[in-house]
């Protein structure tokens, strides 16, 4: 997939007297928008902006912000993109923090390379038009249309610690590649092919079942307790953040063998090295299926108490290994590990704004803890049925508890501490079938 992006950033604050900048502080309402423009040759010109509006009051509690309100919206000319509104306050209700998050995320062209990270076999050569081989740009490629709507509330137990609860719901529709919507408009050479691609093959041999193609919605609850003593939010530079939580997912009709909890534990250490401007940070993780199942399009899903950014994906991707394939290990339960040394370059004002700019390079890990279930002689006759070699698709003798590694360098633009600007570039350090070479992620915040 041949991408091309232009992004510009554009950092502005009201200029009243309730926005001055007070030395080191912010007062008043500091906001600043980001628009992007890409192209794909499968999905087209993506056009769009993203803003967010932070108030800082009497700038007392900075830079802690009081409330937050986050508005993206990208969309591209073949119908796929990003509609998202997210609230984050700390004075909305006194003594409690509240988010409420509402997203439509459309994707022409999600991800699906199979089951298990190495035991699930990519063969780059059949996505590749060049080559002889060649099958389909969207071979590992499926059609996903995910709604959310979420509210997740904490309050504080004592001390550092916190309670935290939430309830949402997620509506999926999944399915094949739209090859009729993906080839309008498109040369006669550069369409896609009228072909089987994986998400049809893991039908046909009952990898996945029929029914998970239909809509379903899945309201959830979950509810742990959090330990926090970081010094900031956006970018802290010591303390730790810590979290154990449960999520229990329902599903209706058709669908309603997939109700399933799930338990999550995360740990996130900041540590000064000497100055605030040089921070090592490291996030350990871990997601275990507890009882029932999922289907395929949730088992990728990382569940998460507070939602900072619009999708959190398991393994594979911007939002956990960057550099390796987004989606590229799913299974029942997984853990990661990422690392980064954080080192502020430079710091400047102006106006009433206070900037600086950063780098982190980092080393990413994540590993199957629970593989999903793939039995080898059902898939070996399921195969042969369809008239396809199994060794083409899956790699059985691979071990799927081996680790995944990318690793790269970032750079960090950012405004009044809480708006940042990140662009990631990252590779995967293992098979040439994790991802391509090189990949580059233009974000807004820090990974975690």
């Amino acid at each position: 997939m041949k991408k091309l992006a232009a992004t510009l950033i554009l950092a502005t604050a009201l200029s009243a007297q309730s926005t001055a900048a007070q030395g080191d502080t912010k007062t008043g309402l500091s906001f600043g928008v980001l628009p992007s423009v890409a192209y794909d040759a499968d999905l087209g010109f993506q056009y769009g902006a993203m803003t967010n509006i932070f108030f800082y009051g009497d700038g007392s509690t900075y830079p802690e912000y009081l409330h937050s309100i986050y508005l993206e919206v990208n969309r591209t000319t073949k119908k796929s993109g990003l509609f998202r509104l997210n609230l984050d306050s700390r004075a909305l209700v006194p003594g409690l923090r509240i988010s409420a998050d509402i997203s439509y995320m459309p994707d022409e062209m999600c991800d699906f390379s199979g089951f298990n990270g190495r035991q699930a076999v990519v063969n780059p050569d059949w996505t590749d038009d060049g080559n002889s081989s060649y099958r389909s740009r969207a071979f590992y490629k499926h059609y996903r249309d995910l709604f959310r709507a979420a509210v997740d509330v904490q309050g504080n137990i004592s001390g550092k610690f916190n309670w935290n609860a939430g309830a949402g719901v997620l509506v999926f529709n999944a399915g094949g590649v739209n090859l009729d919507k993906l080839n309008r408009g498109q040369s006669d050479s550069k369409k896609l092919p009228d072909i089987d691609v994986l998400f049809d093959k893991y039908l046909q041999w009952g990898l996945i079942d029929s029914c998970e193609t239909e809509t379903g919605a899945f309201p959830y609850v979950h509810g742990g307790v959090t330990f926090d003593s970081r010094n900031a939010t956006a970018a802290p530079s010591s303390g730790v953040w810590a979290d154990a939580f449960v999520t229990y997912s329902a599903a209706f009709g058709s669908l309603k063998q997939f109700n399933s909890l799930k338990l999550n534990a995360n740990f996130r250490h900041y540590i000064a090295l000497g100055t605030p401007a040089l921070v090592l940070a490291y996030r350990l993780s871990a997601q275990l299926t507890v009882a029932g199942k999922t289907p395929f399009y949730m088992a990728s899903q990382h569940n998460m108490l507070q939602l900072k950014r619009a999708l959190y994906e398991s393994l594979g991707g911007s939002s956990s290994l960057r550099g390796i394939t987004r989606n590229r290990i799913v299974s029942d339960g997984f853990a990661l590990a990422n690392i980064e040394m954080r080192l502020r370059l430079v710091k400047f004002d102006a106006g009433s704004n206070h900037f600086y700019i950063a780098t982190n390079p980092f080393v990413d890990a994540g590993m199957v803890l629970q593989p999903t279930d793939v039995d080898e002689r059902k898939v070996r006759l399921a195969v042969a049925s369809t008239g396809d070699n199994a060794d083409d698709y899956f790699d059985f003798s691979s071990s799927v508890y081996r680790p995944h590694l990318s690793g790269g360098v970032g750079l960090k633009f950012a405004m009044n501490e809480n708006l940042i600007l990140s662009v990631d570039w990252a590779t995967p350090f293992g098979p040439k079938d994790l991802g391509k070479k090189s990949n580059l992620y233009v974000k807004m915040g820090y990974l975690f």
